[in-house]
């Protein structure tokens, strides 16, 4: 079946676009907003309305499918590509993509989604929220041509055995750590809180702040969650234990410090995201690695999380390649098409890295759906609630779409095998 027409509506996005480089240097908040001058190309405010734009895709017996084209919340920062702004994309998806794509074969998705990778525009790659959005909807056409899941297209394209269970949701608290925790605690979610420690502020003069949190986080689990409740904590620092200590990260006052955290999250494990931002990919790699090693030789079991930096496919198989993390953050917006996600994911079967399939706040419902079927046809270790972070409505998302897929599954293999025995009969 063919791909008869691509067109392209801006919209609005999960969340924010927020200028990290100003928020590291010290931007104070003004209720929602921040104080001060952007210093991130693009932007017009610190925080400003996050955009999308909505990919509708035609097929020829006249079914419309669709992807969102997507960034990052910190669009611009840690090596990649620059503020989205939806207005003026629209021509370039409804141009040139739509002149590469139109007429081509709705089934053949990968071929499709590799298209738009190596496709240039003067001499430059097209915006990695461009392939990201139209890869998902190349994804729904080709789902809608064969009469299977997207999970299935995913899998055969990568050559996976899709997860017969959910994947583990990892839920994203913002800013309203406490109340938005509580609510994940008592719906059990398996992966939590992600808590935004962007400050010293929040992480303390001395990382006291933290320990507090997690100290927290223990007790409140305990008395909220359900019955044989065994939370992982995941907590985003964003480089802030790298400012609070600095370099060299594998001396003891820093490994001494996540031994406070392992004690302070116990019995649960905990994971460490971004513990530090160093400025470019080979030198996050060596931090990372130094503190990786560290942590290995005390015999800390706190587990540490690739992020700043790790933007690209070719990023997640550096840190990979150099054993830089316990897991890496495979942000999917930043990989482009939908496609590289889950060959990010599959890079790191064998190895020591486990693979966190994330993404950002910043999304829409349509990415974070597409992204549950990465998940699943990848089983990755955990996958982001997303949009927004309010947390229940992305968890909701996520989680649902994983189930509902699972169980359409079961009911086709069913089905296929009630039909392969009335076939011998």
């Amino acid at each position: 079946m063919e791909l008869t027409g691509i067109h392209a509506t801006p919209g609005y996005s999960g969340f924010f676009f927020d200028d990290q480089r100003a928020i590291k240097q010290g931007a104070q908040q003004d209720g929602f907003t921040y104080e001060g001058e952007p210093v991130t190309d693009g932007f017009d405010e610190i925080r400003q309305a996050g955009e999308t734009l909505i990919v509708d895709i035609e097929l020829a017996d006249g079914t419309v499918v669709r992807g969102d084209c997507a960034a990052v919340q910190y669009s611009g920062a840690g090596g990649r590509d620059p503020l989205f702004q939806a207005e003026e994309y629209a021509p370039v998806i409804e141009g040139p993509v739509a002149d590469e794509l139109e007429g081509r074969d709705a089934t053949d998705f990968l071929e499709n989604a590799e298209a738009l990778e190596v496709m240039q525009i003067d001499g430059d790659r097209l915006h990695t929220a461009i392939r990201y959005g139209v890869s998902q909807a190349l994804l729904s056409a080709a789902a809608e041509a064969q009469h299977t899941t997207r999970t299935d297209v995913l899998a055969d394209a990568l050559g996976t055995e899709p997860a017969t269970e959910p994947v583990p949701v990892f839920g994203q608290s913002g800013d309203d750590r406490y109340n938005n925790t509580e609510k994940m605690f008592v719906k059990g979610v398996p992966v939590l809180p992600h808590a935004l420690i962007n400050s010293v502020e929040k992480i303390g003069e001395n990382g006291e702040t933290l320990l507090e949190y997690v100290e927290w986080l223990t007790e409140r689990s305990q008395e909220l969650g359900p019955d044989g409740y065994e939370p992982r904590f995941h907590i985003d620092v964003y480089g802030m234990i790298g400012e609070v200590f600095e370099a060299p990260y594998d001396r003891d006052e820093v490994v001494d410090y996540f031994a406070d955290l392992e004690d302070a999250a116990a019995p649960y494990p905990i994971q460490i995201e971004g513990p530090m931002d160093v400025g470019n990919r080979a030198d996050q790699i060596d931090a990372m690695v130094e503190l990786r090693q560290g942590l290995n030789d005390a015999g800390v079991g706190v587990d540490i999380v690739a992020d700043e930096w790790c933007n690209t496919f070719e990023d997640v198989r550096a840190f990979v390649d150099a054993e830089a993390a316990d897991l890496v953050q495979v942000k999917t917006p930043d990989l482009g098409g939908i496609h590289r996600s889950g060959q990010a994911v599959r890079y790191c079967e064998g190895t020591e890295t486990r693979a966190y399939l994330g993404g950002t706040c910043n999304e829409t419902e349509t990415s974070a759906r597409a992204c549950a079927h990465v998940a699943l046809a990848t089983n990755a270790a955990q996958v982001l609630a997303k949009p927004g972070m309010g947390f229940d409505e992305g968890y909701m998302i996520v989680e649902n779409e994983m189930r509902r897929t699972i169980a359409r599954r079961e009911r086709e293999q069913r089905q296929t095998g009630t039909d392969e025995v009335a076939a011998d009969d």
